[in-house]
């Protein structure tokens, strides 16, 4: 396996969990939605750019170009979330998950464009 390979497999496995608990509107993100102030049905739409984004780091296996779109598309997504929590005031502990993603995703991405050259 390569980092690249490593970086995919653990972005699939993060945003498949959580794009599908944010669709099925789980208690969890029902609290986590309103805490940042968005809607269930925005939360939900958010889950979905996720599952989206997982299949795109699938297909980013075949088609790498792809999977680079997708990476930086949870790059914008991960973006809005520490934007949102620093609004509401958040600590380190209710944004370290969006930059340890954050960084995970950029790495990934760097390496696919590294690769593309």
């Amino acid at each position: 396996m390569n980092p690249t390979s490593i970086l995919a497999g653990l972005l699939i496995v993060a945003f498949a969990a959580l794009g599908s608990a944010k669709l099925a509107a789980v208690p969890a993100m029902r609290a986590k939605a309103e805490h940042v102030g968005l809607s269930v049905s925005a939360y939900r739409r958010i889950g979905f750019a996720e599952v989206l984004a997982v299949i795109g780091l699938l297909v980013g296996a075949f088609a790498p170009v792809v999977g680079a779109l997708a990476a930086a598309g949870l790059l914008m997504l991960l973006g809005g979330a520490v934007v949102a929590h620093l609004r509401k005031g958040d600590g380190v502990r209710e944004i370290a998950p969006a930059v340890v993603l954050s960084v995970v995703a950029l790495t990934f991405l760097l390496l696919v464009v590294g690769d593309l050259r």
